[in-house]
């Protein structure tokens, strides 16, 4: 049976074509809009925090309970800086200054920084920090653990030790499988002989520094840089145009920042590069074999590798290593392309601080 609208007692809505149902809908919509936006508009009453914002006094709480200065713990902190005892700390930024900086003012910019630490280190956390306030600390725990502790990094015995910066928790071996870096290895293996006609033709015209040489040395050590601290080498490039577009194509090449570097590597007969470790573990050095004699070695971490021609190694070189080429004069110089790409457990938002952190202008 249908029954007319006629006879049943509808609100004045209905009188303008909406169903009593659907005007009643929309009056619940617009009144739970309206609280909404009185709810987001009120200032927040006294006492009450903002959630995911730092009060001061919670801060303080927090900071400790992780052992910095904190209500009566502020004047034993303040002799430690002195000197009274303990290890000297100096503090990089104060609590006034945080006040209405955002809901992601971070509690790690308030930990003290080792009053030890070089001017160099001091730079370094003071640019991380600018980081932090133009974009945000997310992510960025273990790069300011790093920064606080790479200035007793450098006082200890061990076989990894990179004398710039040091990531933890980076889990690391010194010689890492092939599928670290996969595609990028395929790439360089790929335009190998590219790579070596280009090398031929650069080294045919002399080892000089006029010539975009570097690093010359006494047993016939030289570098033909691509890249250099992060920064192009243009005129190079423009001598090996093809090697160039490689290694723009590569997914982990490090170009942007002081970390990274590209290039032809020569060590001549006789020679022997040792004792040495690598600026940082935040890397890996891929060595493209162009030139390889025989009794040529690598060791990286007491671990003893031999290059092959058109071959990839993927080094950590934050480890203690030593090089040598043990051959004749007849064999030639040992000549490798090495290309510097991201260590594969540095995460995404750290390479872009590390970029902002290591850039050449820093």
């Amino acid at each position: 049976m249908c029954w007319p609208m006629d006879l049943l007692p509808l609100p004045p809505c209905a009188e303008l074509g909406v169903r009593p149902l659907s005007g009643l809908l929309w009056t619940l919509l617009l009144l739970f809009l309206w609280y909404c936006y009185r709810v987001g508009s009120d200032p927040p009453a006294p006492g009450r925090a903002i959630p995911g914002k730092h009060k001061s006094g919670s801060r303080r709480s927090v900071l400790s309970r992780a052992g910095s200065c904190a209500g009566a713990e502020c004047s034993a902190t303040s002799k430690m800086a002195t000197g009274d005892r303990g290890t000297p700390c100096i503090s990089m930024e104060t609590g006034e200054e945080e006040q209405g900086r955002g809901y992601l003012t971070p509690v790690l910019s308030h930990a003290l920084f080792p009053a030890q630490a070089t001017a160099s280190g001091r730079k370094l956390y003071a640019a991380l920090q600018e980081y932090a306030k133009r974009y945000s600390w997310a992510g960025m725990g273990r790069i300011h653990k790093g920064l606080r502790e790479q200035a007793t990094l450098n006082d200890r015995s061990s076989i990894q030790k990179p004398h710039l910066f040091f990531l933890p928790d980076v889990p690391s071996i010194p010689f890492f499988p092939r599928d670290a870096h996969r595609h990028d290895i395929e790439v360089l293996e790929a335009n190998y002989p590219i790579i070596l006609a280009e090398f031929q033709a650069v080294y045919q015209r002399g080892i000089d520094p006029k010539m975009g040489w570097t690093g010359l040395g006494p047993k016939g050590q030289a570098v033909f840089p691509l890249y250099s601290a992060g920064v192009c080498v243009a005129g190079n490039c423009r001598s090996c145009p093809c090697t160039y577009r490689t290694l723009l194509s590569l997914r982990t090449f490090i170009s942007s920042n002081s970390l990274g570097a590209a290039g032809f590597w020569l060590l001549g007969p006789g020679a022997t590069l040792g004792g040495v470790y690598g600026p940082t573990n935040t890397r890996l050095r891929c060595h493209l074999g162009v030139q390889t004699p025989p009794q040529c070695e690598l060791v990286v971490g007491g671990e003893p590798q031999c290059w092959s021609e058109g071959h990839c190694l993927l080094v950590d070189d934050s480890f203690l290593h030593t090089v040598s080429h043990n051959g004749v004069a007849e064999d030639g110089p040992r000549v490798i392309f090495s290309v510097d790409l991201w260590h594969p457990n540095v995460a995404a938002a750290e390479r872009q601080a590390l970029d902002y952190i290591f850039c050449p202008e820093q």
